[in-house]
């Protein structure tokens, strides 16, 4: 029997792929040009979707393991570790697959945008400030995702946003303003190696527009990207932006001109209008009409993305080396353990003056916060398989000790005229009591900035505005556009009403039946409610606190809001519900732990005083033990931050000025020192930094480039090795992050003050001196001179420490030409 060219594994990629197109007419050509595409049954082509989100496992599609947020596993400081998760995320796609859920194999991720500005709302998606590590974490992740079969891909990951994209406030129809400097110093190197690498087989673009032309349509920036590998790269659009250039952007005068624009400009996948592929094709079809797309645009288009769906052996049938992937492969004891491991090693010890951790076995223990014992997911999270809190970490951890939780909610029951408000176990809200039971009790979570929710005591749940009449039935704070969150208005006799921030409607009272509703346009249609406070939470903080041998203060950020996709944070401040927590807490009892659970950096404001500052980002399944893992000693604290926290909110700049230099933002250009540094992170131990040399005192500039560098050395660039002396005077192993960078003189292009030139860990035992080896190339000085990428003589600064604001120790690398 013949079997068809696209099908025989003896051939190349661009023969089968050729073949495929061939014999698929002109309308099933087009048609693959939606993410939605259909069955060529007459072929044995299955349909096929692009996009299975997988950004810190696999998510939308039921039960996955759930790792930290790629900002947390940035914190590792460990591409080969994060490369472990995304092969284990790769096998639980395919995992999910083989059970029949609704998957397919190109994966939407890793993000690879800069966190240049710790207000974004997606900040927990990206790893870091610096474009070079993030471009190093990004090709880590991929070549998890990709595995290691030189054929087949496990998975195809999509480099996400290209380009410049670093606001949510009115994201569609904001310009980055780019200079060439920027593009190539920041923005570039961070998709360069996943490419380059050949480990990432696509890429979307981004919402914003750049230098005032939309993303979608810059067919330059394109073609550089692609330039960097001589495989394909197929590029799908992100949700909803091809309408997006016409209705919000305006750049073209209708769908039919914006498909051409788009084709032309190299996108090659349509994500517009969700599953319904139909006017994303009668757009195609009519600039083909209309001339303003010829047939060959379209099959360059297509036939990249039919690369991308042989690349996962889709064709290959039993030649597929991955096809033995069956559903039993998700939530195994590996996966458990590497969940565990990774929160363990994203934890960073920002602050431990007062020489609380690691703990001694404690017999009685508070955790105090709104995440004193909850596992919050965000946007792209899956479905955890378990979750495993704080508190309930401590519990494992110390199963003598006594553990109090206290969420410091204030516990009050509400009542309107027609009577108190009331749940049934089921869920079911009305007003309608005349007395005050268990039923009409609310606990209130004050998340900062007025947001609050209302979880009932009858049902265990929260009030949502999300059904009509309202229920007390929501497990947790969700959604596209979250129905649980509320915000007060207190009138001047004390009466609250409550406005339903999902619909923007005021909460009423239906007349003569008593239900809820979040229906009423102005504040004089809101229900006034009585409030009487039957439990303050302060008071129980202070109380639980005072007896505790030990109090773990859990704030930070409910994922779904004050800063997310669609939304920025409102403020870089620690709320004040979370410091007047804090307060009452450390007030009761000086041994207590500022434990920090984020998406992004805190300016800690009413808490920067705390002595002990602990931090993690939401970090999955196993957030308790993993945390507990390191408060206890069992592990040496090894996380290191890949972002800055700004001393005061002004370190961060200004949201939309993307030019970080001209800003003097993030650690390459800031002058005055942040609250914790770009690198920063303790171990239990002390380890002081004595020295570093390098192995050659003088290098001459390479040639000027236009090559971007990256942290990981090329074949064919100059490398030099800088050793660092360091010794660890006290009686505990520290795991060590020994980073350097270069500190530039004045030269005629300003450099960046402070650089990461390299990175590496190192274990130093109490009283060892041990010499760590930091390779990097000279290439990574280079700056845009207008032309290219050039390294200018001087004599630059090479300086060694525990972070970039910690650079205790340097030596002189001069640079001739």
């Amino acid at each position: 029997m013949t079997i068809d060219a696209f099908r025989r594994i003896d051939l190349s990629l661009t023969e089968r792929s050729r073949d495929l197109l061939e014999r698929l007419s002109r309308d099933e050509r087009v048609a693959m040009l939606h993410q939605a595409m259909p069955a060529v049954e007459r072929l044995g082509i299955r349909p096929f979707h692009t996009g299975c989100e997988a950004l810190h496992g696999l998510a939308w599609v039921g039960v996955a393991t759930v790792f930290p947020q790629p900002v947390g596993l940035a914190a590792t400081w460990d591409p080969e570790f994060v490369t472990r998760v995304g092969e284990l995320v790769a096998t639980e796609v395919r995992a999910k697959r083989a059970s029949g859920a609704d998957v397919d194999l190109n994966v939407w991720a890793p993000v690879v945008n800069t966190l240049r500005h710790p207000a974004w709302g997606r900040n927990e998606e990206g790893y870091s400030e610096d474009p070079h590590y993030t471009g190093q974490l990004g090709a880590a992740y991929s070549r998890g995702l990709r595995g290691d079969h030189p054929r087949v891909w496990k998975t195809v990951p999509s480099l996400k946003h290209f380009l410049a994209y670093s606001n949510e406030t009115d994201r569609s129809a904001t310009s980055s303003e780019m200079s060439p400097r920027t593009l190539h110093e920041e923005e570039l190197p961070a998709f360069r190696p996943a490419i380059e690498q050949k480990v990432a087989g696509s890429m979307m673009l981004a919402y914003n527009r750049v230098n005032g032309v939309p993303a979608h349509t810059q067919p330059e920036l394109v073609a550089e990207a692609r330039s960097w590998s001589d495989e394909s790269i197929a590029v799908v659009s992100d949700a909803g932006a091809p309408s997006f250039l016409v209705s919000i952007q305006r750049a073209q005068p209708d769908k039919v001109h914006g498909a051409a624009a788009l084709v032309r400009s190299g996108m090659d996948s349509f994500t517009d209008d969700g599953p319904d592929p139909i006017p994303s094709l009668e757009a195609v079809r009519g600039a083909l009409a209309q001339g303003l797309l010829t047939d060959d645009d379209v099959d360059a288009a297509v036939l990249r993305l039919l690369e991308m769906r042989i690349r996962t052996g889709e064709f290959d049938g039993e030649d597929d080396p991955y096809a033995a992937i069956g559903p039993d492969e998700i939530d195994t004891p590996a996966a458990r353990e590497l969940a565990r491991e990774a929160v363990a090693r994203q934890v960073v010890l920002l602050r431990n003056d007062a020489g609380i951790l690691p703990l001694a076995d404690p017999s009685r223990v508070a955790v105090i916060g709104p995440l004193a014992d909850v596992v919050l997911t965000d946007w792209y999270s899956g479905t955890t398989p378990y979750a495993v809190g704080i508190a309930q970490g401590v519990r494992d951890r110390y199963p003598g000790a006594a553990v109090e939780v206290v969420t410091g909610a204030d516990t009050v029951a509400l009542r309107a005229a027609s009577g108190y408000v009331a749940a049934a176990p089921d869920g079911v809200v009305d007003a309608v009591a005349t007395d005050r039971t268990d039923a009409s009790l609310f606990d209130v979570t004050d998340w900062g900035d007025g947001i609050l929710t209302l979880r009932s005591h009858a049902s265990g749940r929260l009030l949502t505005g999300g059904a009509w009449p309202m229920r007390a039935d929501a497990e947790r704070v969700g959604g596209w556009v979250v129905q649980e969150s509320f915000r007060r208005h207190v009138h001047e006799d004390g009466s609250w009403s409550l406005l339903h921030l999902g619909s923007g409607r005021w909460v009423r009272v239906v007349r003569d039946v008593g239900l809820l509703v979040a229906e009423g346009v102005t504040l004089d249609d809101a229900t006034r409610f009585e409030v009487e406070t039957v439990r303050r939470g302060l008071d129980e903080v202070t109380r639980a606190a005072a007896a505790a041998d030990v109090v773990l203060v859990a704030v930070g950020n409910d994922p779904h809001l004050s800063g997310r996709e669609t939304a920025d944070r409102p403020h870089l401040l620690l709320p004040a519900a979370a410091t007047d927590l804090w307060q009452a807490a450390r007030s009761a009892n000086p041994r207590s732990v500022l434990t920090i659970v984020s998406s992004f950096p805190y300016v800690l404001a009413d808490a920067a005083d705390a002595a002990t500052v602990v931090w993690s980002s939401h970090a999955g399944q196993e957030l308790g033990h993993g945390l507990l893992d390191v408060l206890s000693g069992d592990r040496e604290p090894s996380g290191r931050l890949a972002q800055s926290w700004p001393a005061h909110p002004d370190q961060a700049g200004d949201l939309f000025d993307y030019d970080t230099q001209r800003q003097q933002a993030t650690y390459r250009h800031q002058p005055a020192p942040y609250a914790f540094a770009f690198g920063h992170g303790l171990g239990y131990g002390d380890v002081v930094y004595e020295a570093v040399e390098a192995d050659a005192g003088t290098v001459t500039a390479p040639a000027p480039t236009l090559r971007h560098p990256a942290l990981d050395p090329r074949d064919d660039e100059q490398v030099i090795t800088a050793r660092v002396r360091l010794e660890n005077r006290s009686e505990r192993a520290v795991e060590e992050l020994v980073q350097v960078y270069s500190v530039a003189p004045e030269l005629p292009i300003a450099a960046p003050r402070r650089l990461l030139l390299g990175y590496t860990r190192v274990r130093v035992e109490p009283g060892e001196t041990r010499t760590a080896e930091v390779r990097f190339t000279v290439e990574r000085l280079a700056v845009w001179d207008g032309e290219a990428l050039r390294v200018q003589p001087g004599d630059y600064r090479l300086a060694a420490g525990p972070s970039a604001d910690a650079l205790d120790v340097s030596a002189i690398l001069t640079v001739t030409d």
